[in-house]
C-alpha cells in the first residue's frame, strides 16, 4: 500500500467515482471535488477520502483549493481532471457563445486545477497529471457535428504538450486520456442499438490511469493514452 495524495475533479461523475474507487483501493488518500449544490454522498473512510466543494470555473477558488491540499498533505502526487461536458452542433449552427461555453466547461475547469497542481509538482520534482481528452479533440474528422466540443477538447492536448515541455528534466508528466464511448447508463439510453460490449468501462479507464501513476510507468513521457476497447 502507498501513502500518496490524489486529486480527482468531478468525483461524483461516472468516471470520477471509478477513479476514486481505484485509488482508494490502492491505498492512496483521495481528495474529490464536487460542484456547489452536488447532493451525491460518499461512503469512504474519512482517513482515505475527503470531499471538497469547488467551483472549478473560479480560478481563485481553484487555486485556494490546491493550496489547501498542499497545506494539509504536503504534496500532490496525482491529479486526475475528469470534469467536462458535451454539446452537439454543426459548424453552421455553432455560435461563438457555444464555443465559449464548451471552452469554459472542458478547458478552464482543467486549466484552473492543472496550473497550480503543476506548479506544486515542479517544486516537488515529481507528479502526474491526467486530463480527460476526446476523439473529437484529438482528430478534427471525429468532431463533425460537435464543433464547439471538439475545439474545446483540442486545447487540452496543447496544454499537455506545453506542460511537458516546461517540465523537462523533472519527474512531472501530463497525460491526456482519450476514451471511446464510456459504458454508462446515460450512454446506453442515448444509443440503445449500440453494442455495449465494444465500449470502454469507467473501471477500465481508472485501471489505466492508476497504472500510469505507478513506478512501473515512471519512464514514460508525454503520453496520449487511447482507451478505446473495440469502439
Amino acid at each position: 500500500m502507498v501513502n500518496k495524495t490524489v486529486i480527482v475533479t468531478g468525483a461524483s461523475g461516472n468516471l470520477g467515482k471509478a477513479i476514486v474507487d481505484k485509488f482508494i483501493t490502492e491505498g492512496y488518500f483521495v481528495i474529490g471535488t464536487v460542484i456547489p449544490n452536488d447532493t451525491v454522498t460518499f461512503n469512504y473512510p474519512r482517513d482515505r477520502f475527503e470531499k471538497v466543494v469547488v467551483d472549478l470555473l473560479n480560478e481563485e477558488d481553484s487555486q485556494k483549493f490546491v493550496e489547501s491540499v498542499v497545506s494539509k498533505h504536503g504534496s500532490i502526487d496525482v491529479a486526475v481532471l475528469t470534469v467536462g461536458g458535451f454539446a452537439a452542433g454543426k459548424i453552421t449552427e455553432t455560435k461563438t457563445s457555444d464555443v465559449s461555453k464548451q471552452y469554459k466547461l472542458n478547458f478552464e475547469t482543467a486549466y484552473n486545477i492543472a496550473r497550480p497542481s503543476f506548479t506544486q509538482m515542479t517544486k516537488q520534482s515529481s507528479g502526474r497529471i491526467f486530463i480527460i481528452g476526446s476523439r473529437p479533440g484529438l482528430d478534427a474528422k471525429s468532431g463533425k457535428g460537435m464543433v464547439a466540443y471538439g475545439l474545446a477538447k483540442s486545447l487540452v492536448f496543447r496544454l499537455a504538450e506545453l506542460l511537458n515541455d516546461e517540465a523537462k528534466g523533472k519527474n512531472v508528466v501530463t497525460s491526456v486520456v482519450v476514451p471511446s464511448t464510456i459504458d454508462t447508463e446515460t450512454n446506453r439510453k442515448a444509443i440503445p442499438a449500440a453494442n455495449f460490449g465494444d465500449w470502454v468501462k469507467a473501471e477500465q479507464i481508472a485501471d489505466v490511469i492508476h497504472y500510469y501513476s505507478t513506478d512501473t510507468a515512471s519512464a514514460l513521457r508525454e503520453p496520449v493514452i487511447k482507451v478505446y476497447n473495440n469502439a
